[in-house]
């Protein structure tokens, strides 16, 4: 037996099961906000004895790395997936079609992208390693829907190679369409890649990404007035959601337009539409699904992407990030401090004022809409 698979894990037995939560605040209390409970579901991959995974989900991934006498390298962050079912969910949640077309970001040895394509899909790999993508293209070389470039994702020209595969996509179909992307990715470039495609709305309608678990729930879970509370969290906001206020508005409109239908009084919104579900945390992978083996578990998390048009209002996305990290660089400061290369101290208290902010505000403290209104006063400053 080669080397490699002489570090085949114990053969585990798995089942999967709804845990939910018990019920807590959306968000925290906050002094424009109103406070909103929701209950949270959460999928869960457990270890049990009801089910036995097919050996060949270890060796086949193990095999496929022996082929090319490759060793997961740390450097590239590769931790191969050994359990065929959490692929399963992972394309699952994405509810990935007949007929989509996926990113896949580091398909390794090309276990999630058979799933993928087994659903329909139409998928585009992007792989670093030039040994795993040359392991992908042999495996997939008959199937047309599969492309892998070999190329770094976070340097890569993303945006032209979907347009022109939803384009070719649309010539064929006759229908447009946005690409999803479902991916299980290197943790040490999580961050880049939020980064590059949140803002990418017109090419993405959602992205789907295993992430370790840590960095999911601080994205997730991150409250105001807490050390987990970052410039990061302001960005997801900024480009994800499933839903804003105008929405719900013009929801009302069209419903007391309709001929002999009239609703009195204002309309009754779930606390969850008013604030938007994204991200959304949706299942823990333990780390024994890993080969190998990382030091942490991971969980996937689903983004759902905002169009341009539903963006907060604000003079220059440039200046308004520009504002937030500035805000965030020392966080112990107030804001009429680390925003001073922006205009006064005065200045900065009078505008904090203006949008309802006391004048010894702090960064952690402000809600993407603050950030928003503070940013255009300023700037009018």
């Amino acid at each position: 037996m080669p080397w490699l698979l002489q570090s085949l894990p114990p053969n585990l037995s798995f089942t999967h099961y709804y845990s939910r939560t018990r019920s807590r605040p959306s968000s925290p209390p906050a002094h424009n906000s109103i406070t909103t409970t929701t209950t949270t579901t959460q999928l869960v991959v457990v270890a049990a004895s009801t089910k036995t995974i097919n050996e060949d989900d270890y060796h086949s991934t193990l095999r496929a790395l022996n082929s090319k006498g490759r060793f997961p390298r740390k450097s590239l962050g590769q931790h191969y997936m050994l359990n065929s079912s959490v692929n399963e969910q992972l394309v699952d949640v994405a509810d990935v079609k007949e007929g989509d077309v996926v990113l896949e970001i580091g398909p390794g040895t090309g276990s999630l992208t058979s799933v993928l394509v087994n659903a329909g899909a139409t998928v585009l790999g992007i792989e670093k390693d030039a040994h795993m993508a040359a392991l992908v293209r042999e495996r997939f070389a008959s199937i047309d829907q599969v492309k892998v470039l070999q190329e770094d994702f976070t340097k890569c020209h993303i945006r032209s190679h979907l347009v022109s595969l939803l384009e070719c996509k649309k010539s064929l179909d006759g229908e447009s369409q946005h690409a999803k992307v479902v991916s299980n990715i290197p943790f040490n470039i999580s961050t880049d890649v939020v980064k590059l495609l949140l803002p990418m709305g017109d090419i993405f309608s959602e992205v789907v990404l295993l992430l370790q678990e840590e960095t999911a729930l601080r994205w997730v879970e991150s409250t105001l007035r807490t050390s987990e509370y970052r410039p990061i969290n302001i960005f997801i906001n900024f480009y994800s959601g499933i839903c804003n206020m105008k929405d719900h508005f013009n929801a009302f409109w069209l419903i007391n337009s309709v001929p002999g239908v009239k609703v009195l009084g204002l309309l009754c919104i779930g606390p969850e539409l008013v604030t938007g579900r994204d991200p959304e945390y949706n299942f823990k992978v333990p780390r024994w699904n890993f080969f190998p083996q990382p030091n942490v578990d991971a969980a996937v998390v689903t983004f759902r992407l905002k169009q341009a048009a539903d963006y907060p209002q604000v003079s220059s996305i440039k200046s308004f990030f520009s504002m937030v990290n500035s805000a965030f660089n020392s966080k112990r400061k107030m804001l009429r401090s680390t925003l001073q290369h922006i205009c006064t101290s005065l200045e900065i208290e009078v505008a904090l004022r203006n949008v309802g902010l006391p004048s010894t505000s702090r960064p952690e403290e402000l809600t993407l809409d603050d950030f928003v209104r503070l940013h255009n006063l300023i700037t009018k400053v």
